[in-house]
């Protein structure tokens, strides 16, 4: 047991005395019941009343134990006591509509009387949103991480954690690139440089906009309602640059979450604009010591009595539909008009990662958290009593609960460093044989774990195969075969109609990389209209890309290049150069792509979701999916080694480098057959 958590103790104890009602977030348990013996049991009477009228349909259960009972018409039940439960003897009634109370009980007890007050249901915009408080630092009250100092400490790490200040995020919505540190370098890269507040409320900063910013079409696109949804104040349609303090610094934090009374799925505005209904406490509490308002925290379970909780269970914490509140939005038109012939409510799809699981195979087995909350079996309960001796702590330090029952609120992902989500989320099987004398390749790359698709929520990531073959270490040229999509990135590319004799920009070492474009299209399944038949499979927008051929730069006189071989024959040809530094341009590689396609009212390709006025491709793997793409080799080699390599990017290779973003080809899995 700790000897360091004396002072929490002590502030503990004197939280017992104020409590009537208290809650942490994780579901009973009969773990600690079942390791003592069990011999002896005794029968409590329990009456509950709502408001001062006796009330029928509570739960009635033991702390520490999961037998739980529902009152009658009278609002009685009985309760058979185990008193081998380590911990106060305590029986608590819990209600949609009231904070968890209880009371203490031992064999003399014939009657237990509980007492619970519904909480006003009006969001208080008067409330200010609480820090989770520094990891290390669980001394100041007021914060989460006085208690939950477990949580709090994988909270910290976590992209939820970040998603107010992540510098990526406000690029984009300030249409900020980080191209340089002047006027200069900006400029030179098309930029304009200029000057304006800093996010974060962090005074003015200079800056290099290269694109449109969310604003300047009128609109703040919501992106507060999800990245900074604990701006304290008014809730939902609030600008990202009004994000400051715990707003900024901690993101999606907890005192926001467990706010969430009710998610409304149907509602047009994600986050707190609309589908997570926030309840905020509007009622006084009975001393000054428990701050402004009273406590009202919903959680998993509300199997708490602490009076600095206000405990409420509510099961949409156990439910794919509360992460559903951010990662589903069908965006309207901000940057110019939705094609409506394809999408005639005027939306299109940007995130779609509930809708993915919801008609997937996971559905309802493993919801959201089964993966992104992993149980964290070190921890007794979300208070950490596994630090505290249970009878010291009391019904304020709660009880023991199953080892795992307790998660981790890490929400580790594609992009969590050693989360090894991408390594288990895809599947390759490579085969090869020698056709009319060329190696024919067919790489099968399937979505083998997650819920659902590969790659899901924003839509500027994308997954890319890459195909080799080597004999003797020596790469053997590839003849035909499907190829990595333009999003792999290029320097340059031009169309059969364009000159291809003049490269004033290629350097010795670069690559032209020809391809050829048909006019036909694959047909795939992907999400909704890309796979429930609404779509024909020339709106499916997939055109049939094949290789032609690379020439490697020897020499450039004015624009004039000597190539190693000559230029192939097709109708595309991609201009690239090797990256020493971070992922290199791969369009029109031996390969294939998966992705979600946003074009902006322009035609680009790839766009932020904000410039979108179409989603004119969708090929993600869903749930359970594979897709077989083939590839020609040369096939003087007797007994090539074929390369299979499937890499995940956070971004667009393209917009990558307009942005000045660092771009890492993340490895997901290897094949070598």
């Amino acid at each position: 047991m700790k000897t360091g958590g004396r002072i929490q103790r002590i502030l503990w104890a004197f939280a017992a005395v104020l409590a009537a009602s208290c809650t942490p977030e994780s579901s009973p348990s009969d773990w600690a019941v079942r390791q003592g013996a069990m011999e002896h049991k005794y029968a409590v009477a329990v009456e509950v009343k709502l408001d001062g009228e006796l009330l029928q349909g509570a739960n009635v259960v033991q702390g520490g134990s999961t037998e739980q009972v529902m009152t009658d018409e009278k609002g009685q039940a009985t309760v058979w006591m185990n008193p081998s439960v380590p911990g106060d003897q305590f029986i608590l009634a819990l209600h949609p509509e009231a904070r968890t109370a209880g009371a203490y009980v031992d064999e003399s007890t014939e009657t237990a009387q509980i007492f619970l007050e519904r909480y006003p249901t009006e969001d208080n915009q008067e409330y200010e949103f609480k820090a989770p408080g520094e990891p290390g630092n669980s001394l100041v009250v007021w914060e989460c991480g006085h208690c939950h100092e477990s949580i709090n400490e994988s909270f910290t790490e976590s992209v939820h954690a970040q998603a107010g200040s992540n510098p990526v995020l406000y690029d984009v919505y300030l249409g900020r690139g980080v191209l340089g540190g002047d006027a200069e370098a900006c400029e030179a890269k098309g930029g304009v440089w200029t000057t304006g507040p800093a996010p974060g409320g962090f005074g003015e900063e200079e800056r290099c906009i290269i694109s449109p910013a969310v604003q300047s079409f009128g609109t703040n696109g919501e992106c507060a309602n999800c990245h900074t949804p604990g701006i304290n104040g008014a809730l939902g349609g609030r600008d990202l640059m009004e994000a400051e303090g715990t707003a900024y610094e901690s993101g999606v934090h907890c005192d926001v979450c467990h706010h969430v009374e009710s998610v409304d799925l149907e509602a047009e505005s994600p986050g707190v604009g609309g589908a997570l209904e926030i309840l905020r406490p509007s009622d006084k509490p009975f001393s000054v010591q428990l701050g402004e308002w009273k406590p009202l925290a919903f959680g998993p379970n509300g199997d708490n009595v602490n009076a600095n909780m206000g405990s409420v269970r509510r099961d949409h914490f156990h439910e794919a539909t509360l992460c559903a509140g951010c990662h589903e939005l069908e965006q309207a038109e901000i940057a110019g008009p939705i094609a409506k012939e394809r999408w005639p409510s005027g939306r299109i799809p940007v995130h779609s990662t509930y809708s993915e699981w919801a008609a997937g195979p996971m559905n309802p087995a493993a919801p959201c958290q089964s993966c992104h909350m992993p149980p964290n079996p070190e921890v007794t309960n979300s208070a950490d009593l596994q630090n505290y001796d249970p009878v010291t702590t009391g019904v304020v330090g709660g009880w023991v609960k199953d080892p795992g029952t307790t998660r981790h609120h890490s929400w580790p992902g594609p992009r969590t460093p050693g989360g090894k989500m991408l390594q288990l989320a895809a599947f390759l099987q490579v085969e090869k044989t020698l056709e009319e004398g060329e190696w024919r390749v067919r790489v099968t790359t399937r979505n083998a774990g997650p819920g659902h698709a590969i790659p899901s929520g924003e839509p500027m990531r994308n997954m890319i195969l890459e195909v080799k073959a080597t004999c003797d270490g020596a790469d053997v040229p590839a003849t035909g075969g499907d190829v990595v999509p333009d999003y792999g990135g290029y320097l340059e590319v031009r169309e059969e109609d364009e000159a291809w004799d003049l490269w004033p920009e290629a350097q010795p070492g670069d690559s032209l990389r020809v391809v050829h474009v048909d006019d036909q299209f694959r047909d795939y399944t992907g999400y909704g209209p890309f796979g429930d038949g609404t779509f024909t499979v020339e709106e499916k927008g997939l055109r049939l890309e094949t290789y032609r051929g690379e020439s490697r730069v020897i020499e450039n006189q004015d624009g004039a290049l000597t190539l190693d071989p000559p230029l192939a024959e097709g109708n595309r040809i991609y201009h690239l150069r090797p990256q020493e530094n971070g992922a290199s341009p791969m369009a029109g590689a031996p390969g294939f792509g998966f992705a979600r396609v946003l074009t902006s009212a322009e035609g680009k390709r790839m766009v932020p979701h904000y410039l979108a006025v179409d989603v004119v491709s969708d090929n993600r793997l869903l749930p359970q999916h594979e897709w077989t793409s083939e590839h020609r080799f040369e096939g003087a080699c007797a007994e090539p080694v074929v390369t299979a390599r499937l890499l995940y990017r956070a971004y667009p290779w393209k917009e990558a480098g307009r942005r000045g973003w660092i771009l890492e080809d993340q490895l997901m899995t290897e094949v070598r057959r």
